[in-house]
């Protein structure tokens, strides 16, 4: 097995303090590894970088057509959101839309994970509910698509016909029989794969025509929906929605917990798929950046890139005491 790759540098003065270490691929829509750091077979949990995988069957099934599902919705069912107004109030329409409430969602009640929502709500006493919490969006889905389907409330259930169309279309676009799952924070599974398969997955987003068949028509739909709405996949001030803002071409992007992130490049018919092996959300945000520098759909000059890729780290008295910055072999 190939050794975990350096990926990102801390430096503090002269010194690098503290290295991140993982893998990252980047495929084409055949299958093929175009580059690689690390070893492209490692297996993983995509956690939330796997939400379009997820939002697949609502497209291709016709729940989404049936349900009249606008395009904010689908990039809201493949979003992890902030729980800003933006997205709450959204998410809660669509349930009303339904006929439900918030206690037909099994994801759990959240704060918002953006500091200003937070802050407001901790201000105004408030209470979270579950349309707060960043995976509602994947979750009104599943129940979108549970109605279509005429199944039962319990949803998560991996044995449940969402989850298992949810499966099907996460082995058959990555290529690969999923060895089994973790339960993810909002409770619903999380199928495991190699980070080969994923990247593969992202390039059968990136290389899908619309009208060719129900499967392609709904990856378009869905990337499409998510560089629409960057607001909505996450939200101000966060990884993915200011970098596909940055981007010179349209490029849909989507993090996952513990250090996973992946990039679906249309233009190029690419898919990237990155993990940090510690876990450390800085050093995949600042690794996907420099991937998107290297693959020349972002510049480094732009102010989004500098936020993440070699940006300055202050103290708590402003004082620049050093930077974060990608391995050189993510660029040369």
């Amino acid at each position: 097995m190939t050794q975990p790759h350096p990926l990102v540098e801390i430096w503090r003065g002269p010194l690098a303090e503290s290295l991140h270490s993982g893998h990252a691929v980047i495929c084409d829509a055949n299958g093929n590894i175009r580059e690689a750091w690390g070893d492209p077979a490692t297996l993983i949990l995509p956690r939330s970088s796997a939400k379009m995988l997820q939002a697949l069957p609502l497209v291709e099934s016709g729940a989404a057509e049936a349900a009249g599902l606008s395009t904010e919705r689908l990039a809201l069912s493949c979003a992890s959101h902030s729980g800003a107004p933006i997205h709450v109030e959204r998410v809660q329409r669509w349930l009303a839309d339904l006929g439900l409430g918030d206690d037909d969602f099994r994801c759990g009640v959240q704060i918002p994970m953006g500091e200003p929502e937070r802050d407001a709500m901790l201000r105004a006493n408030g209470t979270p509910c579950q349309a707060h919490n960043n995976c509602s969006g994947k979750h009104a889905g599943f129940l979108t698509l549970a109605q279509h389907l005429g199944a039962g409330p319990e949803y998560i259930d991996p044995a449940h016909p969402v989850q298992q169309a949810c499966l099907q279309a996460f082995e058959e676009v990555t290529g690969e029989t999923s060895p089994g799952f973790g339960i993810d924070g909002c409770s619903a599974p999380n199928h495991a794969c190699t980070l080969h398969g994923m990247a593969r997955a992202m390039a059968q987003f990136a290389a899908a025509s619309e009208g060719a068949d129900a499967r392609q028509t709904a990856m378009v739909r869905l990337w499409q929906a998510m560089v629409a709405h960057p607001e909505l996949v996450a939200g101000e001030t966060r990884a993915c929605t200011e970098l596909m803002r940055a981007c010179s071409e349209p490029v849909a992007l989507k993090t996952g917990a513990e250090g996973f992130f992946i990039a679906i490049l249309p233009k190029r018919g690419l898919g990237v798929a990155l993990k940090v092996t510690d876990g450390a959300t800085r050093a995949s945000e600042c690794a996907i950046t420099a991937l998107l520098v290297r693959l020349g759909v972002l510049s480094a000059d732009h102010p989004t890139a500098k936020r993440y890729m070699n940006a300055p780290i202050r103290n708590w008295r402003g004082v620049t005491t050093g930077m974060i910055r990608p391995d050189a072999r993510l660029l040369s």
